[in-house]
């Protein structure tokens, strides 16, 4: 790992969808940036972990590296749209039939940087592999703001595709005054000496 180009994840915020059975085979046939070795996927509940595995053998095991965070949800996945069904006009059938569905698993990636994306041994690769996964998933967005090499990059996926996205610096409120709304303490009549 070089120390020389430092990249951080500034702000992050998330709310990707896709279904486990997706993820996983989008995690087995991954490539990984440079830094990653792999990433193991852990399920406590309705919890996934997807944790980096460092190239770097001295780094201790003990070390957390950068880990994505998401929660499993079950949703009924309809063949048709029900919607769509239910406005169709069909005068050839006197009894509807049941529309075919299934329980399918999703881990949904949803929250700002420190739900999502932990600890910052690898916190940039990781932020690569999450970006490859909303590249993947076909719902939800991914918005960023890294730094790579000393320059500022916005990032912007929505619903799979990678769409333009800028940082725009604007001032905040100024301070005026604001010692002078609060309490003086130094000269308060009810303290005394």
């Amino acid at each position: 790992m070089s120390t020389e180009e430092s990249s951080h994840v500034y702000r992050l915020h998330s709310t990707l969808e896709l279904p486990l059975e997706d993820l996983r085979d989008h995690i087995d046939d991954a490539e990984y940036p440079d830094g990653i070795e792999d990433v193991e996927i852990t399920r406590r509940n309705n919890t996934l972990i997807l944790k980096a595995v460092a190239e770097d053998k001295s780094v201790s095991k003990y070390t957390p590296t950068a880990q994505l965070k998401a929660s499993v949800t079950e949703n009924r996945v309809y063949e048709e749209d029900p919607d769509e069904r239910r406005n169709s006009f069909r005068w050839d059938e006197e009894e509807e039939e049941e529309i075919e569905s299934e329980l399918v698993e999703f881990a949904a990636f949803k929250g700002d940087r420190e739900t999502v994306l932990q600890n910052s041994l690898l916190q940039y690769e990781m932020f690569l592999v999450l970006c490859e996964i909303a590249e993947a998933a076909e719902k939800g967005t991914l918005t960023a703001i890294t730094d790579r090499g000393g320059e500022l990059e916005a990032t912007r996926i929505v619903e799979g595709e990678p769409r333009p996205a800028n940082i725009e610096v604007v001032e905040g409120p100024r301070d005026q005054g604001a010692g002078e709304s609060g309490v003086n303490w130094r000269d308060n009549k009810f303290i005394s000496d």
